[in-house]
C-alpha cells in the first residue's frame, strides 16, 4: 500500500502541520537487497530536493512534497531486481516472461534507439493498486489557461501528482470548488528523469507486450531529454520516440498479430486525438470573442455534446472501445488541455524524423538542438504543423 501521512490537529495548510507531516514519515524498510550507501543516496537525493522545494514553494505545498516523497520511498521500499525474480521458482511464470522481455526492450531501446542504457528499469515493483500517480489538471473554464505547479527538477507544468487516489480526487474537489475545469488523469507509468533507479510497475505490466514497449520507450525518452518546464515539447518529443520505436520492436521482433492490434489501437486514438483537437479549436474561438457569461456557456455546452455525440458515433462506426469509453466521460477543458499537451506538437516531431530519412540518431540531435533555444522558439516548432 502506499506510504500514509499521520494525522495532525493543526489546520491542513499550516506551516507546523506540514512539517511534522514531513518529520514523520511513515516509510517502509526497503525489500530490496541493496548496498546501504545505494539506499543512502536515495535518501539524501529526496532531501535534497525537499530542500530545494522548500525554497520554491508557499508551507501550504510542504504536506503535498510530503505525500510526493513518502510515496516514492513506498516505491523504492517495493523494488526488487528482475533478474533475481526471473530466476526464483516461486515466480509467477508469465510474470517472469513479462520480466524478461523487459530486460530485452531495454536492450533494443539502447541498442536500436539510442536511449540511455540508465538504472532504470532493472526492478520491479508490484504497487497493489491500478495507478502509479494520478494526475490533477485544472483549466479556466472560459479559456485554456491551465492552473501550473512548480517542482525542483521538472520546472512548472500543467498537473500536480498524487500517490492516492482519494488525495488526488481532493484537490480536484477543491479546485472545482473555484470554478475551475478539473479532470484526474490515472498514470500507469512513472519517471524520475533518472535521478532514481525507477522499477518496472506492475501498472505497466496490466497491458499488453506492445504497449509495454511503448511505456519503456516514452520513460527512456524523457530520460534522453527533457526540458524543465516545457511540457508539450516534452511529450510531443516522447509520444514520438514511443510510436516511431514500438513500430520498428514489432517489425522486427514482434508477432503480425500483436503489430495489426498495434496499428489498430493507433488508428482508433489518432481519430479521437483529432475529434478532441478539433473541439479545442472550435472552442479557442468561441474564448476569443468573449461573449457574455450565459452565451458562452450554451455555445460551450452544445460544442461537448457534439464532440461526445461524434465519439459515440465514431465508436459505433469503428468498433472502438476506446471512443466508446471518451465518449461517455464528461470532458471540459482540462481534457482538451491534456490532448494538446501530449499530441499537438507530435506532427512536427513526425516532420523531423521524416526529415531525418528515419533515422533516430539524426532526430534525437535535432531535438536536443531545439532543446537548446529559446521557448518561444519550440512553440513556433511545435505549430508549424498546424
Amino acid at each position: 500500500m502506499p506510504g500514509s501521512m499521520p494525522a495532525s490537529r493543526s489546520r491542513p495548510g499550516s506551516c507546523s502541520a506540514a512539517s511534522r507531516k514531513l518529520s514523520s514519515l511513515n516509510i517502509k524498510e526497503p525489500k530490496l537487497r541493496q548496498k546501504s550507501s545505494s539506499r543512502y543516496q536515495s535518501v539524501l537525493k529526496l532531501a535534497f530536493l525537499l530542500l530545494m522545494s522548500a525554497g520554491l514553494s508557499a508551507c501550504a505545498t510542504l504536506s503535498w512534497y510530503g505525500q510526493a516523497i513518502s510515496g516514492h520511498l513506498d516505491l523504492l521500499a517495493r523494488r526488487e531486481l528482475i533478474a533475481d525474480l526471473i530466476e526464483r521458482p516461486d515466480t509467477d511464470p508469465e510474470l517472469a516472461r513479462r520480466l524478461a522481455l523487459v530486460l530485452e526492450i531495454r536492450r533494443y531501446a539502447a541498442e536500436e534507439l539510442g536511449l540511455p542504457e540508465s538504472r532504470s528499469y532493472r526492478h520491479y515493483a508490484d504497487l497493489e493498486r491500478d495507478a502509479a500517480v494520478w494526475n490533477v489538471v485544472a483549466v479556466a473554464p472560459d479559456s485554456f489557461q491551465a492552473r501550473r505547479w512548480c517542482y525542483p527538477i521538472s520546472g512548472c507544468v500543467n498537473m500536480r501528482a498524487f500517490f492516492d487516489r482519494e488525495r488526488a480526487q481532493a484537490k480536484a474537489r477543491g479546485l472545482a470548488e473555484q470554478g475551475l475545469d478539473v479532470a484526474v488523469f490515472p498514470a500507469v507509468a512513472y519517471s524520475t528523469l533518472g535521478w532514481f533507479s525507477d522499477p518496472v510497475l506492475n501498472t505497466m505490466l496490466a497491458w499488453d507486450d506492445a504497449r509495454l514497449a511503448a511505456f519503456l520507450f516514452h520513460e527512456l525518452a524523457h530520460e534522453k531529454l527533457f526540458v524543465p518546464g516545457d511540457l508539450a515539447f516534452n511529450e510531443a518529443y516522447a509520444v514520438t520516440v514511443e510510436r516511431f520505436g514500438v513500430r520498428r520492436w514489432l517489425q522486427h521482433y514482434g508477432q503480425p498479430g500483436l503489430l495489426a492490434d498495434w496499428e489498430r489501437g493507433r488508428a482508433d486514438a489518432a481519430v479521437l486525438v483529432e475529434l478532441l483537437l478539433a473541439a479545442r479549436a472550435d472552442l479557442s474561438e468561441l474564448y476569443r470573442q468573449a461573449p457574455d457569461a450565459g452565451q458562452l456557456q450554451a455555445a460551450k455546452q452544445a460544442r461537448f455534446a457534439q464532440l461526445q455525440s461524434d465519439l459515440a458515433g465514431a465508436a459505433a462506426e469503428r468498433d472502438s472501445r476506446l471512443l466508446a469509453s471518451w465518449s461517455e466521460r464528461r470532458l471540459n477543458n482540462a481534457h482538451l488541455v491534456m490532448t494538446a499537451t501530449y499530441e499537438a506538437g507530435v506532427a512536427a516531431f513526425e516532420a523531423l524524423l521524416a526529415a531525418c530519412g528515419q533515422a533516430i540518431d539524426c532526430f534525437h540531435q535535432r531535438a536536443a538542438e531545439l532543446a537548446a533555444v529559446d521557448a518561444e522558439l519550440r512553440r513556433e516548432f511545435l505549430q508549424a504543423s498546424d
